[in-house]
């Protein structure tokens, strides 16, 4: 009898983000999509930065998938997110993160900006982009969320804006949802949602 041939190796999926929070929140996705779909998920290099030099959040999420699946030679999937306030003719958007230095910072500043503002509406978008080792970009979807930003933060949970952003339906901010509601009905889960079938699908045939 034939000696049973090693097991295949699993594919290594590179998250192209230093922040700790994506990272958190893209494994818990990913890990939603079942055995089928056997990765080993890393976060990106210490200390590595890729400039987002791109016009759309889907410019940078590709700059950024290329260049470190170059860097490291695996699979890497990246995000540029962000969020577009309509009275702010869609600012913070791919400024998002550096809209000033920390996240309080970035709160008081778009809290002030909408001072006396009636119209509070806002979404949530999340481009993701996958490159595979080669740094070629082979998959892009777009995810949004739709809501309002409320006039102080609430809520201890999330990252970045999520303390002040409602999404009406459920009558709660991002920073107030469990994990799992807001995997279900935010901008990066929905952007996932549209990701992990062509993502099966090209790993089954790769």
């Amino acid at each position: 009898m034939n000696a049973p041939g090693p097991w295949p190796a699993r594919k290594v999926l590179v998250i192209a983000s230093g922040n700790a929070g994506k990272l958190r929140e893209f494994t818990a996705l990913l890990a939603t999509a079942g055995p089928e779909l056997d990765l080993e998920v890393r976060s990106q290099p210490q200390g590595l930065e890729v400039e987002e030099t791109g016009d759309s959040f889907a410019a940078n999420a590709r700059l950024k998938a290329e260049a470190v699946a170059r860097i490291t030679g695996h699979w890497a999937l990246a995000d540029d997110s962000g969020l577009s306030v309509d009275a702010l003719g869609g600012a913070p958007g791919i400024h998002s993160a550096r809209y000033a230095s920390t996240d309080p910072e970035r709160i008081t500043r778009l809290l002030q900006a909408l001072e006396g503002e009636p119209n509070r509406g806002a979404r949530f978008t999340a481009a993701l982009a996958l490159a595979d080792p080669s740094g070629q970009t082979v998959l892009e979807v777009e995810g949004v969320c739709t809501g309002e930003i409320l006039k102080a933060p609430c809520g201890e949970g999330g990252f970045g804006y999520d303390p002040v952003f409602l999404v009406p339906e459920t009558g709660l901010s991002f920073a107030q949802m469990t994990p799992e509601l807001k995997r279900r009905v935010g901008h990066r889960g929905r952007a996932l949602e549209a990701l992990l079938p062509p993502l099966q699908r090209l790993f089954a045939d790769s």
